[in-house]
């Protein structure tokens, strides 16, 4: 994946389709379809209809988890072998709760305005194994730790804020471990697990890399590994399938792995991350934080309360009437979305994204 020292803007837009007819600001919920991943899917299943799906067929899919991991890795400053695939953040972080084997006396503690991809298999925990669910602050989550404490599960970047999680949680120590949700993470910014000092990050395929629903990735570290216990080992996850009940899960991540993805959304997953990886991935998560903070900087000073945010690509704000509001923009050309329960509405600003769609959004609020 290339490295230039900035994005080629105009040429990197002209990749996705959608940008020619909206302002589209969304993609912490599904990143944009670029054009050139969605006909590599689509020959995929040409081929696949006109030969059937046989022994190339399956060679084919175990060569692009294999390339598909590895792309994964590379994001996440990771070792492939470290890396899960999976359908996306929310499995990747129940395989890392039901894995653990927390139980009655062990205390998890989250903060309140997590993704119900977190809180809810939280609370699941809670009421089938009698897991302790405590709540702190986002930002005081490394102060409230406990004796108690077994895990902490929180965002790397809040969903709603784009707040970033509290650097603290990286000198915890290795007795608490820390589960991050990366769905806002991978792709919008720049991620070292090792420097984030997690023993597990979950993350997104479809959001800021825009590749297909039912793609993510899940990092364990090394050391922790051995104490996630497979959650329902099948074929792509056993060493050797045909040795029946004597069968041992694989001794890396493929254990965690998602039971069956299809050939053609891991092909468009690598064709869309070739898309952005050809601009440099540094100059995109720069170009996407750049363009953020404009239009955090715009709404303020048109009198918008902004939530208090990190150097992310999230910009959320508050409105009376988010859903309405969210609809009116719609109908505008301009894709945004409403936070529910928290009075926000959110833009989601990609490097794809250019200074167009922001003024086109400030015009329609």
């Amino acid at each position: 994946m290339g490295a230039s020292l900035a994005v080629d803007a105009a040429a990197l837009r002209a990749q996705y389709p959608v940008l020619a007819r909206a302002a589209y600001l969304n993609a912490g919920t599904c990143g944009p379809l670029p054009a050139a991943a969605v006909r590599a899917a689509g020959e995929v299943l040409d081929r696949a209809a006109l030969e059937g799906r046989a022994g190339a067929h399956f060679e084919l899919l175990l060569d692009v988890r294999t390339r598909q991991r590895a792309a994964y890795a590379a994001l996440l400053g990771a070792e492939p072998a470290d890396v899960a695939l999976t359908t996306g953040t929310s499995e990747g972080m129940v395989r890392v709760l039901a894995g653990l084997g927390l139980g009655p006396g062990d205390q998890v503690l989250t903060a309140p305005d997590e993704h119900p991809g977190l809180l809810g298999p939280l609370a699941a925990l809670r009421d089938a194994h009698g897991v302790e669910i405590r709540v702190a602050a986002f930002a005081s989550l490394a102060d409230a730790v406990g004796p108690r404490t077994r895990l902490v599960a929180c965002s790397h970047v809040s969903w709603i804020t784009g707040a970033v999680r509290p650097a603290a949680l990286a000198d915890l120590g290795p007795d608490v471990p820390v589960l991050l949700d990366g769905a806002q993470g991978v792709g919008a910014v720049a991620v070292d697990v090792g420097a984030l000092g997690c023993a597990f990050y979950a993350g997104a395929g479809q959001k800021w890399l825009c590749g297909p629903i039912g793609s993510g990735m899940l990092w364990i570290d090394p050391a922790w590994r051995p104490r996630v216990a497979p959650l329902g080992p099948t074929y792509l996850n056993l060493d050797v399938p045909g040795a029946g009940l004597d069968a041992c899960p694989h001794a890396d991540a493929r254990a965690h792995d998602a039971p069956a993805t299809s050939v053609e959304a891991s092909v468009l997953a690598l064709a869309a991350l070739d898309v952005l990886g050809e601009h440099g991935w540094e100059a995109v998560h720069a170009r996407a934080r750049a363009l953020a903070r404009r239009l955090a900087t715009a709404l303020a000073r048109r009198g918008v309360m902004v939530a208090a945010r990190g150097d992310t690509t999230l910009v959320a704000w508050e409105d009376p009437d988010p859903p309405a509001a969210r609809d009116r923009l719609a109908a505008a050309g301009v894709i945004v979305r409403d936070l529910p329960g928290t009075g926000l509405l959110r833009a989601s600003v990609g490097a794809w994204n250019d200074e167009g769609d922001l003024d086109r959004l400030l015009a329609a609020l």
